[in-house]
């Protein structure tokens, strides 16, 4: 049965519901304005609370090595539904806290984490069109989640709402039941007997859960691998200005006498481009021409992206910012069909989901350092022309730091192999007398002899 619609009304949902970056945001940030909502404040508790349990990317790895992905993604259903069914019986704002902002997030992490990584077993050759079509699903909810939100609040409140949503999420069980599933380990497994009773002391048994905790959070990644290194502080500064737009556009819009409901349509515009705009993007970064410089051409998306929003800040006319929502609509849809991309390339994927749960460690940091940040700029000058510019900064400082850190890493790893490698072969070939005569003359050449051992 559906809660009574007969609630206190939600003081300026209208000004800011379809400004969240992510529907469960969205709903989470219309419920808590009911107690905290100020006509005066412009930060939003939503973004930064539904990328709290993103902190436990290394707690989804681990369920993901020891029971697949597909069980993972069932169990991150369930968690996300009993969340949201949950948030509609709240009284308080702790309650709240505990259930939409936790438990519902908890879940939309797992199941969003290990699809991702069941993604990039599934395919090898097109997996850059594979992640890009993937990723529609991001611009689908951008385009339909804030109307339908808006719908929903006005028909059924909010704790409808959130019931109706529990039930969508319910069906992320369904999704995860007809994965197949796929061996996440390339370790062997023996069938030996027990092994014999550990003699290690107790320092040795902590160094060897330091070593695999160490493993399960990618820290041996991060030292060791520059290129995982580069890409992951580049998109953790990134992160600071990329939702921005998302969170300040609506009111930027409403500030500038832009009617409300044309306002909202700005972010179903940038949904609907994406729809479109993501496979293509990944047919593109799919091709063998593009193989090994898709970490460039995530970085010139970011560039774009850092740039548009220079034009945003510019006007507030309402063809303008349609016009920059359609612009805005082509980085945007480069970045998302290629952040996991490269991080596919960078990775190899036996270790891919403990770097993974890592990157989305970081990321949510950067998440929930943005918003903050941003409206503390905008209370001081208020002014949000100054977000924008907060947004171009980053990015485009972010696309600079990881386009030339990757031009250097290349030429270093150019450098770095050995000639010996080539002399030894053309020395072993000249003692050998590996010679072969040329079809159109008597001179001879070198050949080099490859021998494969295929038994031991």
């Amino acid at each position: 049965m559906v809660p009574s619609t007969k609630e206190r009304p939600l003081p300026c949902w209208d000004r800011i519901g379809a400004k969240a970056p992510s529907p469960i945001s969205a709903l989470l940030c219309l419920t808590l304005l009911e107690w905290t909502c100020r006509p005066g404040s412009q930060v939003t508790p939503g973004p930064g609370l539904a990328c709290l349990p993103g902190n436990t990317g290394p707690l989804c790895s681990i369920l993901v090595g020891r029971f697949g992905c597909r069980v993972t993604v069932m169990l991150g259903g369930a968690l996300a539904s009993l969340g949201m069914v949950a948030s509609s019986f709240c009284h308080t704002l702790s309650q709240l806290y505990l259930t939409a902002g936790f438990i519902t997030g908890l879940g939309m992490c797992f199941s969003f984490q290990s699809s991702i990584t069941v993604l990039g077993f599934y395919f090898s050759r097109h997996r850059a069109l594979a992640n890009a079509l993937a990723s529609v699903g991001v611009s689908l909810g951008i385009t339909l989640w804030p109307l339908l939100s808006r719908y929903l609040l006005e028909n059924l409140g909010w704790r409808g709402t959130f019931l109706i949503f529990g039930g969508v999420l319910l069906h992320c069980c369904v999704c995860g039941a007809i994965l197949r599933p796929v061996a996440t380990s390339t370790a062997p497994e023996t069938k030996e007997g027990p092994p014999p009773p550990s003699k290690t002391s107790a320092p040795g048994c902590l160094a060897a859960c330091g070593a695999a905790i160490q493993r399960h959070l990618a820290f041996d990644i991060l030292r060791h691998n520059a290129g995982y290194r580069v890409f992951t502080l580049g998109v953790m500064w990134m992160i600071l200005g990329f939702p921005l737009p998302h969170v300040f556009l609506v009111p930027y819009a409403t500030r500038h006498g832009v009617d409300e409901h044309k306002a909202a349509l700005l972010i179903s515009i940038i949904g609907f481009s994406n729809i479109f705009l993501r496979p293509v993007a990944g047919l593109l970064a799919g091709r063998r021409d593009f193989a090994g410089h898709r970490k460039y051409l995530f970085s010139l998306a970011a560039l774009l992206n850092g740039l548009t929003n220079l034009v945003c800040a510019a006007s507030a006319d309402f063809r303008v910012l349609v016009v920059y929502c359609l612009v805005y609509s082509v980085s945007m849809s480069g970045i998302g069909a290629l952040l996991f991309q490269v991080l596919m390339d960078i990775v190899p994927m036996d270790r891919f989901s403990s770097a993974l749960g890592l990157f989305t460690i970081l990321e949510s940091i950067s998440i929930l350092t943005s918003p903050p940040l941003a409206g503390l700029l905008l209370d001081t000058t208020n002014n949000f022309s100054y977000v924008f510019y907060m947004s171009s900064f980053f990015l485009i400082s972010a696309a600079l730091f990881m386009g030339g850190s990757f031009c250097v890493l290349q030429k270093k790893e150019r450098q770095g192999r050995p000639a010996e490698a080539e002399g030894a072969v053309t020395e072993v070939a000249s003692e050998r007398g590996l010679t072969v005569e040329d079809p159109r003359g008597s001179e001879k050449q070198l050949y080099t002899e490859i021998t494969y051992v295929t038994s031991v």
